[in-house]
C-alpha cells in the first residue's frame, strides 16, 4: 500500500481511499450533436493506454469526494505530482511529489524505453 496526496484535503491518505477515473485533460467535443456515432464512440470508449508518464483523473472517494489530477508513471507506479482540476501539470509549485519504492530494473527500463506524454488533450 502507498499514500496519495490529496490537493483538496492537503494531506497524504491511503490509496484505498482513491479511485482512478481515466485520463485527465480530455477535451469534450465542442458540438456533440454534430458528431457522428463513430466520433462520439471514440470519445466515450477509446482511450490510449500509454506506458510511462501521463496524467490521470482520480477521485478521493472516501475522503472529500473531490476530483483531482495525478501525473503518474505507469511503469514504476511513481506519482510525480497531484494537482486540482483546472490547474495545469508542472506549474503548481506546491504539488506534492510522492516517490514510491520501485525496483531498480523497472526504473532503468522506464528511463530507456518510455515516451513521455506532456500536457493533455487540447
Amino acid at each position: 500500500m502507498f499514500h496519495i496526496y490529496c490537493p483538496w484535503c492537503q494531506e497524504h491518505r491511503e490509496e484505498e481511499e482513491f479511485h482512478a477515473k481515466g485520463p485527465a485533460h480530455l477535451a469534450r467535443p465542442k458540438d456533440p450533436e454534430a458528431c457522428s456515432d463513430e466520433e462520439w464512440g471514440d470519445y466515450l470508449f477509446f482511450r490510449d493506454n500509454p506506458r510511462g508518464v501521463h496524467h490521470e483523473l482520480w477521485v478521493h472517494a472516501v475522503g472529500c469526494r473531490k476530483f483531482f489530477n495525478i501525473t503518474r508513471n505507469t511503469v514504476t507506479y511513481e506519482i510525480l505530482e497531484t494537482y486540482k482540476i483546472g490547474e495545469q501539470p508542472g506549474k503548481n509549485v506546491q504539488a506534492e511529489v510522492v516517490t514510491l519504492p520501485v525496483r531498480q530494473e523497472a526504473r532503468e527500463a522506464a528511463n530507456e524505453n518510455v515516451k513521455v506524454q506532456a500536457g493533455g488533450a487540447s
